[in-house]
């Protein structure tokens, strides 16, 4: 039976701050010897999580802004992609409403909510909010499906008026993020996981999240790990059978994938019951 682990990345397996991965550097080097499918499920662009991947020497499909977008690299084994659509080196679901669309929406309602996006900013400024040095801000300004935005006026006018344009505000550990209406990271990670089904068959699913926009990727897998702030504390999310990683960042990250791979291997606790549960809906 198949294993895949869902997670955000800033926050979670990237630490706050540092953006470093230091702390799950021994979970992710286990997680690649026993071959288990690791799908980055983030607010960051195609660019960002390309470079990480790069960084990391990893493969794997991906799921960005929030659900916008998830990309198989084209060749990935044993999967039948052919109803996705050629992207490049990828095949490709999007979810998300284009980006010309929602830039369009900021500039004629964001001026009079005191609302900026990334669109707004140039790189400098970008890297100086985030910590990003700028050739990464640039990377995160190369946006496809949603616009990270702040805001110092009315921000409740401006996300009614977003759910009567059709569109949706989240809120991630850093900025609030605007997109299309019914996209989300649950979305993409049930999607993903069909096409997992459909190729090997029942899998177990973890998911790895630290914030507001992380709910619905919890809520959509069989073993949900909420990641704490830099302060130590949780965010509220309403998620059944919610497991807290220890520390926050990476830290927690590989403690707890840790202790979820040994309860895999020996078949216990959370995971044999996630386990028991897959085997009773798939027969």
């Amino acid at each position: 039976m198949r294993l895949i682990i869902f997670t955000d990345l800033d926050g979670t397996l990237l630490d706050h701050d540092s953006y470093s991965v230091d702390g799950a550097r021994h979970a992710l080097e286990r997680i690649r010897r026993q071959g288990i499918p690791l799908v980055f499920t983030t607010s960051k662009t195609r660019a960002e999580v390309e470079e990480l991947l790069a960084a990391l020497s990893l493969s794997q499909p991906f799921i960005v802004e929030n659900g916008g977008g998830l990309f198989f690299p084209s060749d990935f084994p044993s999967l039948d992609l052919s109803a996705l659509e050629p992207s490049g080196p990828y095949r490709a679901l999007r979810f998300g409403m284009p980006y010309s669309f929602i830039r369009r929406f900021v500039e004629i309602h964001g001026p009079a909510c005191g609302v900026r996006g990334f669109g707004d900013m140039e790189a400098e400024e970008v890297a100086a909010l985030t910590g990003l040095s700028l050739s990464q801000a640039n990377l995160a300004k190369k946006r496809e499906f949603t616009e990270p935005f702040v805001c110092d006026g009315c921000f409740d006018a401006f996300r009614i008026l977003a759910r009567s344009g059709g569109l949706s505000v989240t809120r991630g550990g850093r900025f609030y993020h605007l997109m299309g209406s019914g996209q989300d990271k649950g979305l993409a990670v049930r999607e993903t996981v069909k096409i997992w089904r459909g190729g090997q068959g029942p899998v177990v699913t973890i998911g790895l999240g630290d914030s507001p926009n992380d709910e619905s990727l919890l809520a959509n897998v069989d073993v949900p790990v909420l990641v704490p702030k830099p302060d130590g504390s949780f965010a509220d999310l309403q998620v059944e059978n919610l497991r807290r990683a220890p520390a926050p960042g990476s830290v927690g990250w590989g403690a707890v994938v840790m202790d979820l791979l040994d309860a895999r291997d020996a078949k216990t606790g959370l995971f044999a019951a996630a386990t028991s549960n897959v085997e009773d809906d798939h027969g």
